[in-house]
């Protein structure tokens, strides 16, 4: 179980460095766009380490749910910055199949957590 939690941090991690070097080509009047993409993928990452190292299962959970949910709003924030033609849409799979990636994983260690606390 200890490597799906570290899949999840590595995953969050690779998106943070695809933002990071798309970020370059956003305009000046999208700025705000910009600004709430980046905070979301850097709070995802806070999310996820604070999760991997909390003790307490349903406080865990809670922090797993959080990380869907910002998936979910970085998903939002990126389909916007495609259908403005800010981002091409290569890069735009690309990074949805990142996200992909962090939300198969994170659903999984909250079904793990689940089935441990049913035995």
């Amino acid at each position: 179980m200890k490597e799906e939690k570290f899949k999840i941090i590595n995953f969050v991690r690779e998106l943070l460095v695809m933002i990071d070097k798309q970020m370059d080509n956003f305009p000046k009047k999208d700025i705000e766009l910009k600004s709430r993409i980046r905070t979301n993928s850097y709070d995802l990452l806070e999310i996820a380490y604070e999760a991997n190292t909390e003790e307490n299962i349903e406080y865990k959970k809670r922090m797993l749910n959080k990380i869907l949910a910002k998936i979910k709003v970085i998903d939002f924030l990126l389909n916007l910055s495609y259908d403005k033609e800010i981002i091409p849409a290569k890069k735009y799979y690309k990074f949805g199949n990142k996200i992909d990636d962090i939300a198969k994983y994170t659903t999984g260690w909250i079904k793990s957590l689940n089935k441990g606390m049913v035995e």
